[in-house]
């Protein structure tokens, strides 16, 4: 089966770029196919080994399970992260809220609802210095982030801490940041399959009546914990940016930015305090 048999098996459950630059990337990842040897012809001469291997994989895709977590990797940041079924699959978006925080730095750093760890790992390798602490509630995600801290050479503290239930201690931090559950149990008639099936429930939800829930109880916990001039950083659902601005603002927060993503939506809150 060459790539473009490939890519038409999965013309039902993506668009043709979509499906081009999934198989691409399996035989890149999996096989070590290069764009040259897909065009020499070269899927066709896989060993009956990695054909076997390959169809196995295709028809994963086919039931539309995301292709990191088939492959069980997703890039970050120039790095390759382990994701599996426990931890929500890094996005480009993320990345970009990742490159802000790095442009202004810090030395203690927390982040909270790690998943995979990509956040507290990339600002752990990218910052000079940075002493980073990463918490979650779920012990397989912070075993997976352990993992990829392990792997990619990071040093990052990890804590089983639930968001919802933090207790003041006497650390102080120069930033923390989080990418909390932020979308309406309403809102998943609008998303894609693969995420609503595969995606754990617990990193996407939370409930309809209360859409602020994890960034109030954050936002709460930061006016206590961040050192003066210390930052929080979010990333937002942006239908929800003017709410958490005021509630910021209330709290005592200053230099309160709303900052779009590269697709020009509000995506991000970075806020001061004073």
């Amino acid at each position: 089966m060459n790539c473009e048999q490939l890519c038409q098996r999965l013309s039902n459950v993506y668009d043709t770029g979509e499906a081009k630059a999934i198989v691409r990337w399996v035989l890149d990842v999996r096989f070590g196919l290069s764009i040259a040897d897909i065009y020499c012809g070269k899927v066709t001469q896989l060993s009956p080994n990695d054909q076997v291997e390959l169809e196995k994989i295709m028809q994963r895709l086919e039931k539309a399970e995301p292709v990191q977590y088939v492959l069980g990797v997703a890039d970050f940041c120039g790095r390759q992260f382990h994701v599996a079924s426990g931890v929500l699959i890094p996005r480009p978006e993320t990345a970009e809220l990742c490159h802000l925080i790095a442009e202004d730095g810090g030395a203690d750093i927390l982040d909270i609802g790690t998943g995979s760890g990509c956040i507290a790992i990339t600002l752990a390798l990218d910052i000079a210095d940075a002493k980073v602490t990463a918490w979650d509630i779920s012990d397989d995600a912070l075993a997976i982030a352990q993992q990829n801290a392990k792997t990619l050479g990071a040093d990052v503290s990890f804590e089983h801490r639930d968001a919802l239930n933090i207790s003041l201690t006497p650390e102080l931090w120069d930033v923390i940041v989080s990418n909390p559950p932020y979308i309406c149990r309403k809102e998943a008639a609008e998303m894609e399959e693969n995420v609503l099936k595969y995606e754990p429930d617990t990193a996407l939800f939370v409930p309809d009546d209360d859409p602020l829930l994890f960034y109030r109880h954050i936002m709460n916990y930061a006016a206590s914990a961040l050192r003066q001039e210390g930052r929080l950083y979010f990333e937002i659902n942006p239908i929800y940016a003017d709410s958490i601005v005021e509630q910021l603002q209330q709290l005592g927060f200053a230099d309160v930015q709303k900052i779009d993503d590269q697709f020009g939506k509000i995506r991000f809150i970075k806020a001061c305090k004073r």
